[in-house]
């Protein structure tokens, strides 16, 4: 008994721990944002305890039996894909903006676009919360696979998967201070900026094609 409890714990955590970071590391809304609060300094553990807190709770969900739901509520994704189109094309022209200003570097940027935590948190959960895109990764997709792990076996590929974001988001926010010599200096600070305005604008785009 103990060994097979063992067996399945390994399989199934192991199970969820690569398909969470398999959804996770990857170019996203969360991601950049993370990453960008991470070079910043600024908030960082606010940032990363949001998201991860989060992704657990969405993929507890999808383990719970609420993918099966979502995925019959076209009226609410539609409305959510909507809302979460406009709000990634408002922040990529924001980024926009800031990788068209002149700056005189990471301090100087720091010190022009000092935000509050309750601001950086607000961000942060409208990035998680608005994009559909998270719904169908953790809710629908992990939780299909999770059930597919038995009755026990489901909650410990669930915790293999919330373990996965906790970790990836740790690394990404306070990971990405080492890159603080790079952006140092103003053009790589565009860079940034122009590589988050193309990711949220490609995919609040993609969301209104879609949509």
């Amino acid at each position: 008994m103990p060994s097979s409890f063992s067996s399945q714990m390994l399989s199934s955590g192991g199970l969820g721990l690569a398909a969470g970071l398999s959804l996770i590391v990857a170019i996203g809304v969360q991601n950049a944002f993370v990453l960008r609060q991470g070079i910043r300094q600024e908030h960082v553990g606010a940032v990363v305890a949001v998201c991860a807190v989060s992704d657990a709770v969405l993929i507890t969900a999808g383990i719970a039996g609420l993918g099966a739901v979502v995925e019959q509520a076209d009226g609410v994704l539609r409305w959510l894909t909507w809302f979460g189109a406009a709000f990634l094309i408002g922040y990529g022209l924001l980024a926009v903006r800031r990788a068209l200003r002149p700056s005189a570097g990471l301090e100087a940027e720091r010190a022009a676009t000092t935000t509050s935590v309750a601001a950086a948190v607000s961000t942060a959960l409208a990035l998680t919360w608005l994009n559909p895109h998270v719904y169908l990764d953790t809710v629908v997709l992990l939780g299909s696979i999770g059930n597919g792990e038995g009755p026990s076996g489901r909650w410990w590929f669930a915790g293999g998967a919330v373990l996965a974001s906790l970790l990836w988001f740790t690394i990404l926010g306070y990971g990405a201070r080492l890159l603080a010599g790079f952006m140092s200096r103003p053009s790589s600070w565009r860079i940034l900026d122009g590589l988050v305005a193309l990711v949220m604008l490609t995919l609040g785009v993609l969301l209104l094609v879609r949509g």
